[in-house]
């Protein structure tokens, strides 16, 4: 998925690798993560497939810019263009086997969880407040439509995964909470 996404980046402009990871990680870093220790070999399969150049600049950084080429173009938009598919979420694969934990560990561990998902649902927010600050000021915001559609649906599934985790801690009647 990384190269994709490195792919769909660059058809919004070159950039070199630190703005890869930077763009990644203000934009759709809360559904992937990118390490430099990924970026850039991904960078590397794509420049050496033929869907990249690369050129490195003059300055003292030597940095280099990654420019997207038709290859790499065709190859992102007929990604882009196949069916969807029902995401796995490793998160209910562990869960399904918490009545094996002892009941510390896991108390520990969703609590854990839960100040994750806090600081993320707070994180997506603060981004929130950002994106619709910008798109109030932008000639045509409807061009950001389904990038702003995820910015709100990983919101309403981070809250949604922490009222689950707190049902589950407080062992609520399953069949009350579905029943809402």
């Amino acid at each position: 998925m990384l190269e994709y996404v490195i792919l769909g980046l660059l058809m919004e402009q070159p950039m070199s690798g630190y703005d890869i990871k930077k763009t990644i990680d203000s934009t759709v870093g809360f559904f992937l993560k990118a390490s430099y220790g990924s970026l850039y070999p991904a960078l590397k399969r794509l420049t050496e497939k033929g869907h990249l150049s690369v050129i490195e600049t003059e300055n003292s950084k030597n940095k280099k810019i990654y420019t997207l080429l038709p290859s790499g173009k065709e190859l992102f938009l007929n990604w882009l263009a196949e069916p969807l598919e029902t995401p796995r979420n490793e998160l209910l694969g562990r869960i399904f086997f918490y009545d094996h934990l002892d009941e510390t560990t896991r108390e520990q561990r969703l609590t854990e969880y839960l100040y994750k998902l806090e600081q993320e649902i707070k994180g997506v927010g603060m981004v929130q407040q950002i994106v619709s600050q910008e798109l109030a000021v932008l000639p045509n915001p409807q061009d950001y439509y389904y990038r702003v559609s995820v910015l709100y649906n990983g919101l309403n599934q981070l809250t949604m995964v922490k009222e689950w985790i707190n049902n589950i801690k407080e062992r609520n009647d399953l069949n009350a909470t579905n029943s809402k």
